[in-house]
């Protein structure tokens, strides 16, 4: 009898062993053109399984002009990160989606020494100009769902390369500029810019839901109008930025140059905004703005007489 119970004993123990190494009864690989596995690979990529998790994008790249007639010039390089998190939300009609919450850091360095740029000289202008980093929160993204109100299928760029899951993203902009006039409709002046983000991860990964997170590489490249801080004054012409980044494990994984600029100037970065930030987003023009009216209403009223 002792030895059926040792053996019993035994064979339960190994039962338990095999149990807590099997994977979860869940575990599955995603459809990418399943609309509800579409939507949760979108939120794997961007933060992770778990709501609330900060994740931290980091990226590094170049600032070029293009100008009809001339070379093109290296005017900035730069590092930037977002930190962001997302939060699971559900509808009635469009399904279970997730909303994600950011805010995010550029900073402009030269780009022979890597020193972080605090004036610059404008070689068209020949004008010195205070340069006004980016830096804007908040940066959410609307909540995507696996439905759309009319009951379309959500779908996402994608492509199977070798072992590798790419997913393109194009986002071209057109919309009124906040440091225009009323009439942008009649004689344009529209803040007129295309972002692509271009995610890799790989397919074993990020398609694997025992993978609680991953860490797709980015490629970013913006093309827009001139940075205000520039000053250009209506010059022809437009700025192109190139990077390549990657999701990190923590805000403490970045590069010390951006860390302590961060806890220098932006101490609220650290962290990104709570998941029901309902703000409306900040953009490079709309924090330049209130930068500019913040130093006209503390500069000294001028007198009649200095007129």
């Amino acid at each position: 009898m002792g030895r059926q119970i040792v053996i019993k004993t035994i064979l339960a123990g190994c039962g338990t062993l095999a149990l807590l190494a099997a994977p979860p009864a869940a575990a599955r690989m995603l459809d990418p053109d399943a609309p509800e596995d579409a939507v949760e690979i979108m939120k794997r990529a961007q933060c992770g399984v778990k709501d609330a998790v900060p994740a931290v994008y980091y990226w590094s790249g170049k600032v070029y002009s293009r100008v009809d007639g001339e070379p093109d010039r290296l005017l900035f390089a730069g590092e930037g990160m977002n930190i962001r998190q997302c939060a699971t939300v559900t509808d009635p009609k469009r399904g279970k989606g997730y909303r994600q919450v950011s805010r995010e850091v550029m900073i402009f360095t030269d780009p022979g020494t890597g020193a972080i740029l605090r004036d610059w000289t404008n070689p068209w202008t020949d004008e010195t100009v205070e340069v006004m980093h980016i830096a804007n929160d908040p940066v959410n993204v609307p909540a995507t769902f696996p439905r759309s109100d009319d009951g379309k299928p959500f779908r996402f760029g994608y492509k199977r390369i070798g072992p590798w899951l790419a997913m393109p993203l194009e986002v071209p902009l057109f919309y009124h500029n906040v440091l225009a006039g009323d009439y942008q409709d009649y004689i344009g002046g529209k803040y007129h810019a295309m972002e692509i983000f271009d995610f890799i991860a790989r397919a074993d990964e990020i398609l694997d839901t025992r993978v609680a997170t991953v860490h797709p590489s980015v490629s970013w490249v913006r093309i827009s109008d001139w940075m205000p801080w520039m000053k250009m004054r209506g010059r022809q012409g437009q700025l192109v930025f190139n990077a390549v980044g990657t999701k990190l494990d923590s805000f403490d994984a970045l590069p010390a140059l951006l860390k302590n600029e961060i806890a220098a100037r932006y101490p609220d970065y650290t962290q990104p905004p709570p998941t029901d930030d309902d703000r409306p987003n900040e953009t490079t023009w709309t924090v330049f703005k209130k930068w500019v009216d913040g130093r006209r209403a503390a500069a000294p009223a001028t007198s009649p007489s200095a007129h």
